[in-house]
């Protein structure tokens, strides 16, 4: 079933797909048609009715990390409507050679896609991957909302392999998620639930001191 939620310039429909109901994204810009899909996860034929309940293009496809369960459908959905493949540059390559798609716009922290005549801004999430990305999109009253993919969920960050790496996901999520935006920003993660930022800040000494 697809939630859809229409803005004043954006549309934002959501499926969960595949074995661990990975969420996927598709933005549809409300001016001109352009869409773009926040991870092709899996179960293709699915993501591609999605883009057809849209405006049936697909301009792009953001993978917000190398993992597995964030990418099975990639292939297929790249090559049935010839979007262009875009993720984090540190993970690009592990990207590449797992779908064979050659990721033809490598993200880094603070660069800006563009979906018709809308902005997106890219922001760098390292810990979970080393090149994990967000999206932010700002309607034109202010409100942010943000795609995390794995990096931030309700209830803490998402899973990291060792102490050092929770404490970058951390720094970022903190400085480049909750130093920069309002409570208001609503946030919509890889898996499970969406939440705010504001339903998240008071936890965030609790999520450091416990180290996940």
């Amino acid at each position: 079933m697809t939630e859809t939620q229409v803005l004043d310039e954006l549309e934002i429909r959501q499926v969960a797909v595949g074995p661990m109901d990975n969420n996927a994204y598709l933005l549809t810009c409300r001016a001109d048609g352009s869409q773009l899909l926040v991870d092709a996860a899996d179960d293709p034929d699915r993501l591609l009715a999605l883009v057809q309940e849209g405006t049936g293009r697909l301009d792009a496809v953001v993978t917000t990390h190398r993992h597995p369960d964030h990418l099975r459908a990639l292939a297929s959905v790249v090559a049935v409507t010839g979007a262009t493949a875009a993720a984090g540059a540190d993970d690009a390559e592990a990207i590449t050679e797992a779908t064979d798609i050659r990721i033809r716009r490598r993200l880094h922290d603070g660069d800006r896609l563009a979906l018709g005549e809308l902005v997106l801004d890219v922001i760098g999430l390292r810990g979970h991957t080393p090149g994990s990305v967000a999206l932010a999109y700002t309607e034109p009253g202010g409100r942010v909302h943000l795609f995390t993919g794995d990096s931030l969920f309700p209830g803490g960050v998402g899973a990291t392999q060792s102490p050092e790496a929770f404490t970058r996901l951390f720094d970022d999520v903190s400085a480049r998620l909750f130093d920069r935006f309002g409570d208001d920003t609503r946030v919509y993660p890889g898996h499970g639930r969406g939440t705010t930022l504001g339903a998240e800040r008071p936890h965030l000494a609790e999520w450091r001191a416990r180290g996940w």
